[in-house]
């Protein structure tokens, strides 16, 4: 709405010379001597309707008013018609304020010094370099040049201006993230210490439980199963939690399907290879025990990893995706032949690699090797995971 606004303003005020000119050449025509010729008519309207389009060619504009201005100033109009060949010191002052570039409003400036140089001649003396001619130009050209340069110097400062307030309120909604992330640790922190790992520690024991009690009653196995279970899933749901508190993006986006892990992998190295890289994969045929954090977490790691290798990685260079259980988890591990250091280890997509393997409880390498550069993690399994709750 603003913005309309401002530029119906600046379309009305370019308007203003089509009124204000024919009224400024009626009220300087009276019966007798005093009347404005048809030819000073025509140059003013055509004057006037130039004005129109100095938005579009400002330069060009101001040198054509410049010219107009010339014979009409030669004509020694009188009363009110003698301001209409002002209208080329207006377009120096909107040229002076838009441009940026001095050698444009240098060659502005000069047209209009010449114009009103030869439409004064002869008015005051016979030489051209008479005293009051050259007082008179240097008034006519020095006041729209100067405040056409003011104009302009306002118009920057109030664009610092307001370049400086957006940085201010970024500064401002940044440092509010950061004390929301910071909050959000915090809290993070205390459910782990009250919650997480008791509820680890209750399903351990139960599991022991069970094995100690194996040759009781069946029914006291399947309460002890079920016990088990919904202890496990509510731990599962309490890390869920803790790390959408520390990455708020994690409960952003929709979590992936067990069964769909390694189709989502084979579809990203796909992605690889259709960009013109050789990739060799090894991806195992099953990637359970990976609880929904992990299974996103595995995903985003092969993702970000595959597009640094399409970021920064020659085509012809051999790309190799591993991923296979190992340890009661999943290991990862990518190298492809970055060599040069477009890749830098202190990089925004790296560290989110890194963060996102730490709040899964893994771990994460990364770095450039004598074969090229290599990206190792490992993620635990669920089990290994309840186990790391209970020992803390």
């Amino acid at each position: 709405m603003e913005i309309r606004l401002r530029r119906d303003v600046r379309l009305v005020v370019r308007c203003l010379p089509l009124v204000l000119v024919p009224v400024l050449l009626v009220a300087s025509t009276f019966p007798g001597q005093y009347q404005v010729p048809w030819s000073y008519w025509l140059l003013a309207m055509f004057a006037s309707g130039l004005f129109l389009v100095g938005d579009r060619w400002p330069l060009a504009v101001s040198i054509a008013l410049s010219a107009l201005a010339v014979p009409m100033f030669r004509m020694h109009p009188w009363g009110l018609s003698g301001l209409v060949p002002f209208l080329g010191g207006v377009a120096l002052v909107e040229m002076a304020m838009r441009t940026r570039q001095n050698r444009r409003v240098a060659v502005a400036t000069a047209c209009w010094a010449l114009a009103v140089l030869l439409g004064q001649w002869g008015t005051h003396e016979a030489t051209l370099w008479g005293a009051a001619t050259v007082v008179e130009t240097g008034t006519y050209v020095g006041v729209p040049l100067l405040l056409g340069l003011y104009l302009r110097g306002q118009r920057d400062l109030a664009a610092s201006l307001r370049l400086r307030a957006a940085d201010a309120e970024t500064r401002r909604a940044e440092a509010e993230l950061r004390t929301r992330a910071a909050e959000r640790s915090a809290m993070a922190r205390e459910l782990h210490d009250l919650i997480a790992h008791h509820m680890a520690s209750i399903v351990l024991r139960v599991g022991i439980a069970r094995h100690v009690v194996a040759d009781q009653d069946p029914r006291v196995n399947a309460v002890l199963d079920d016990v088990r279970t919904t202890a496990a899933d509510a731990l599962a749901d309490i890390r869920r939690l803790l790390a959408a508190l520390r990455d708020p993006a994690l409960g952003e986006v929709a979590l992936v399907d067990a069964a769909a892990v390694r189709t989502e992998l084979a579809a990203a190295v796909r992605r690889v290879e259709v960009a013109g890289f050789a990739v060799e994969y090894d991806i195992a045929p099953e990637l359970t025990g990976l609880d929904a954090i992990g299974r996103l977490t595995l995903l985003r790691l092969v993702q970000e990893s595959l597009t640094n290798v399409m970021k920064h990685a020659e085509p012809t260079s051999p790309v190799q995706v591993r991923v296979d259980r190992r340890a009661e988890g999943i290991a990862v591990h990518i190298r492809s032949g970055i060599a040069d250091s477009g890749t830098n280890p202190a990089g925004h997509g790296i560290i989110g690699m890194r963060e996102r393997v730490e709040l899964a409880g893994g771990t994460f390498t990364v770095g450039a090797t004598a074969q090229g550069w290599e990206v190792d993690a490992w993620l635990p399994g669920v089990e290994t995971s309840i186990r790391a709750e209970a020992a803390q």
